[in-house]
């Protein structure tokens, strides 16, 4: 099949995610050049070494140009602007990622919250507007709309200005599980994220897998939350394990765990996106080593084999 991989900070050239997205574009590209399909892939002057690199004149509008040239395509992009680029896709080629309405609801945090808690998820107290801090403890006030770690910081107490929500601040260790649902779903990895908290969260990077006496009730946990905001193909979910495992965010498409997942995993990453949508997901896959990298340093990268 032609494919289309569109990466927001390549395709755009967002020098800020730059490091961060030509990494995982990089990932993607190679994995579906390795199950034998032409990929495509937008650019503002970055060229990789596998498929073909075409000059941007704008993103959206070259993923809506490329989308109808593609039997396939999977696109990256912040969560706000996603389920606009998502639909495009929908509308002009097959889409590998996420449903354009599961991506909205997963970028709206205060609706995707509400849902979970609605649904038995654990998620933390969660406030959309007006005053926070009536208790003792503290809050994390983050944009509404957003991803990663960007505009998050830590408060006792205060009003929310608009456009930013609260939510508890839970103790614990910061994970995400990684997973690839289509007519079954098949949990990929246990991550931990490397979260330096101070004022400000700053996300540093992640050490894939991540092993823990409670993996099991992590998994679960994710999956269930994956199947009821409707996420299809891969997605990662955000938990920091406390008392119980919270939820605290869900992207709705590949984040930058695949560049660990790669290393480790025997199955090609493309494959099972592939099969999620076309064909059958196996039971499970074989995961041999561990693999550690900062988001600051990608290129530097530490591999431990058991």
């Amino acid at each position: 099949m032609k494919i289309l991989v569109a990466e927001y900070a390549v395709g755009a050239g967002i020098e800020e995610f730059m490091l961060e997205g030509k990494a995982m574009l990089d990932t993607l590209v190679k994995s579906f050049v390795s199950c034998g399909h032409v990929v495509l892939y937008p650019s503002a002057g970055v060229k990789l070494q596998e498929g073909k690199a075409v000059r941007t004149t704008g993103f959206e509008e070259t993923v809506r140009k490329l989308s109808k040239e593609c039997d396939a395509a999977l696109v990256i992009a912040p969560d706000e602007i996603l389920g606009d680029l998502t639909e495009i896709v929908e509308k002009n080629s097959v889409n590998l990622g996420c449903p354009s309405d599961s991506v909205r609801l997963c970028a709206d945090k205060l609706e995707c919250t509400r849902t979970l808690f609605h649904e038995n998820i654990p998620v933390p107290e969660t406030i959309g507007s007006g005053e926070y801090g009536e208790y003792n403890g503290d809050f994390v006030i983050k944009p509404r709309f957003g991803c990663a770690s960007e505009g998050i910081y830590r408060s006792k107490r205060g009003k929310l200005k608009e456009g930013f929500i609260a939510t508890a601040f839970v103790e614990g260790e910061h994970l995400s599980v990684s997973l690839i649902t289509g007519k079954t779903q098949l949990p990929l990895t246990v991550n931990r994220q490397l979260i330096e908290i101070k004022d400000n969260f700053s996300y540093k990077g992640s050490v894939v897998p991540y092993y823990c006496e409670r993996n099991e009730e992590i998994i679960d946990v994710a999956a269930k939350t994956a199947r009821i905001l409707g996420c299809r193909g891969y997605a990662g979910v955000d938990i920091v394990i406390g008392d119980k495992p919270y939820v605290v965010d869900v992207n709705p498409r590949p984040t930058s765990s695949i560049i660990g997942i790669s290393k480790v995993m025997e199955t090609q990453i493309a494959d099972l996106i592939i099969k999620s949508k076309f064909g059958e997901l196996p039971d499970h896959v074989k995961i041999n080593g561990s693999f550690t990298f900062t988001k600051d340093q990608l290129s530097f990268f530490k591999r431990t084999q058991k």
